[in-house]
């Protein structure tokens, strides 16, 4: 009962923490004029001038800008207090660039750094009717809900936000709202992410995070299964039941499901590893082990993405398939040489019991080839230190033989400021042979090991592996994101679903 109990109050508190909107975007063709702060946002070497203000504010406006040295490159701002002629007590100027370079990205960066300058009230109009890019502006909005988030569960002195409601003036209001409500769907896949993420391996095992997800997408029309440990072990998945064997929190595998359309679906498969001791290989530096709740990190991408598919109403067909483990050491654990059998008969040495990502990922794959027949399968893995040794953190590591599904991964790349760089398949002959069994589960070089045995479990089915290592967690503030667990990956995949299922179209 102590059991029940705990995780019902865990499902009430992530609940809780899930809702992170605590601004409130309104959209308008109309000024407010009864704000303390106003915010108006001008392209680079253009007047910055409304055709409300009077002569005397014009005046006072340019000669502040002028003295700062205000051009309107993208980023700058200005605070010119107590405007002349102005109900506001503040007058914030920033800078977007150069018009036609304004993009989706740029204008996130430009919201996340305004919104450390707002104060936390109701009293705050934001002037874009300068800028003709609706989407732009949305994106702007979409910036500081992503800086907005907080993850303080944990916090003994964690207090409610209340909703702070920001005005915007803009040129089209029903087209900056519709874009609005797509980004704003997006944020909610990257808050489901990150709270994936951030729950400290303790409480968010694998069970705990399948019931998680399940009530964060079922009321989205998302259709959710879930297998339970049993169910993993009579379906014949024994790469992903060995890896949680010596965990009392065995393996479980859920699958979320958006079918937007009739068309074949496409396949997204997360690791979920919710925490990653390496097992027997135990992971010997303690600051390498302490961030270990950041495995399942890709897990929390794909289902972010579909939530925010579903979120978007989108016209496509697809899956999320996380496999959850929990990789602990004890007598019951595998042993380093111990050999599983994968959901589709392959039998597997399991030479490093840290390299686990792979063996679980190896029947998520399975799972979603075998039971949804997908026209593409895009896997995704906190997997291996190679790539943070070859890309830095800059950069995903992405690999396929497939010109389609790469092309389509770099441009949502590039939309999303979520960088993929192509590494080679090969040829590395004999690089996971065993002498034991059918294959093992390392290799030399390790990132590439990793993606050619992920490979082996795609088969004929078009398939592209993305090891984002080192991406998914912020030290501290960055841009859109707070300290802790980003949401790596959900706007990446999000944005590749789309462009991917209308190219296949």
């Amino acid at each position: 009962m102590k059991v029940i109990a705990a995780l019902a109050t865990l499902m009430l508190s992530v609940q809780a923490f899930a809702s992170q909107f605590v601004i409130n975007h309104k959209f308008d063709d109309d000024a407010n004029n009864d704000s303390k702060v106003m915010v108006i946002f001008a392209a680079e070497d253009e007047a910055v001038t409304l055709e409300s203000w009077s002569s005397a504010t014009q005046t006072m406006v340019t000669t502040a800008l002028n003295a700062k040295e205000f051009t309107g490159k993208h980023g700058q701002m200005v605070e010119v207090l107590a405007p002349t002629g102005l109900t506001a007590q503040r007058l914030i100027v920033v800078g977007v660039g150069a018009a036609g370079a304004f993009n989706r990205v740029k204008a996130e960066q430009v919201g996340a750094k305004l919104l450390g300058s707002l104060p936390s009230d109701n009293e705050v109009a934001l002037n874009a009717s300068l800028l003709a890019d609706a989407n732009a502006v949305a994106a702007i909005a979409h910036g500081m809900d992503l800086k907005n988030y907080r993850f303080d569960r944990y916090k003994s002195d964690a207090k409610d936000r209340d909703t702070v409601t920001y005005y915007w003036q803009v040129a089209d209001d029903s087209a900056a709202q519709q874009h609005y409500g797509d980004y704003q769907a997006i944020a909610k896949g990257v808050f489901l992410a990150r709270d994936i993420t951030n729950l400290p391996g303790g409480d968010g095992y694998p069970q705990a995070i399948a019931e998680m997800a399940s009530k964060a997408l079922k009321p989205l029309g998302i259709k959710v299964t879930v297998l339970n440990p049993e169910q993993v072990r009579k379906a014949g998945m024994g790469a992903l039941y060995g890896v949680s064997q010596g965990s009392q929190h065995k393996a479980y595998l859920l699958a979320a499901h958006w079918q937007g359309s009739k068309d074949q679906p496409v396949a997204l498969v997360g690791k979920g590893n919710t925490f990653d001791t390496g097992g027997y290989n135990l992971k010997t530096s303690s600051s390498s082990i302490l961030r270990m709740q950041t495995d399942k990190a890709g897990g929390g991408a794909v289902l972010g993405a579909v939530m925010a598919l579903a979120g978007q109403k989108a016209p496509v067909n697809v899956v999320a398939v996380v496999p959850l483990s929990h990789n602990l050491i004890s007598g019951s654990a595998l042993l380093p040489g111990d050999v599983v059998t994968a959901g589709d008969g392959t039998k597997i040495e399991v030479a490093n019991t840290d390299a686990e990502g792979r063996l679980i990922l190896a029947d998520g794959i399975w799972y979603a080839r075998d039971k949804f027949k997908p026209r593409a399968i895009a896997d995704i893995a906190t997997l291996t230190g190679s790539k943070v040794g070859a890309l830095g953190t800059a950069y995903s590591a992405i690999f396929t033989e497939h010109d389609d599904l790469l092309a389509t991964m770099k441009q949502a790349g590039e939309a999303t400021d979520e960088l993929v760089w192509q590494l080679p398949l090969g040829p590395y002959p004999g690089i996971i042979s065993s002498t034991l069994a059918d294959i093992k589960n390392v290799g030399s070089p390790g990132a590439q090991a990793g993606a050619v045995f992920l490979q082996h479990f795609a088969k004929d089915t078009p398939w592209i592996h993305i090891d984002m290592a080192g991406n998914a967690y912020n030290a501290g503030a960055s841009g859109i994101h707070p300290a802790g667990g980003n949401g790596y990956g959900v706007r990446l995949l999000t944005e590749w679903v789309k462009l991917y299922s209308n190219q296949a179209n």
